[in-house]
């Protein structure tokens, strides 16, 4: 079977125009192909179905201030890409609940906010071009080819990125003193 395309490009320029058949043949049009970037970029599949209609809501609102027809696609993959690094943060932070029927002694969860809370600060001090690479690959898991792929980058560029980013979180790790000084 073959894959469907995006939308033509004059269905992108009546939507742009405030046309509102039109807007919306494009959210409906758009969406296997944002659900698509969302499934291979977010960490779950409630993460990527969240973000899916976040883009959409955005799409639908936003449509006007696209600035070319031909930038549709970069402009959805960046808006599902930034949801995803969102959701990641505030994972990160803490702000996850606990799964059902999973119990966790106060001592346990607080000791698990504070770690995660080192690691999340390590991760922030990273340059964004290597803080990419490692959440994409180490967080969400996504195998070195497809964060290659998705950042535009050689495997051998997200390697070396990548092995900068993980060296630098185990420095600052294992040296609080580091985390401490970015801290003032």
């Amino acid at each position: 079977m073959a894959e469907a395309s995006w939308p033509r490009e004059s269905l992108i320029v009546a939507a742009q125009g405030g046309d509102p058949v039109a807007v919306a043949a494009l959210v409906s049009d758009s969406h296997p192909h944002v659900q698509r970037f969302a499934r291979s970029l977010c960490a779950s599949p409630e993460d990527a179905e969240d973000s899916v209609q976040e883009a959409l809501i955005i799409l639908y609102r936003k449509i006007g201030t696209l600035r070319a027809s031909g930038a549709l696609v970069s402009w959805m993959f960046r808006i599902v890409r930034n949801e995803c690094l969102r959701r990641v943060r505030r994972a990160l932070r803490g702000d996850v609940l606990v799964p059902l029927g999973t119990m966790v002694s106060a001592e346990d969860d607080v000791m698990q906010r504070l770690e995660a809370q080192r690691v999340a600060a390590a991760v922030a001090e990273l340059p964004a071009d290597q803080r990419r690479v490692l959440i994409m690959r180490d967080i969400q898991g996504y195998s070195g080819r497809a964060v290659a792929a998705a950042l535009g980058l050689s495997t051998p560029a997200m390697k070396s990125r990548l092995h900068r980013a993980r060296a630098t979180v185990r420095q600052l790790l294992q040296d609080p003193s580091l985390l401490e000084q970015h801290d003032r």
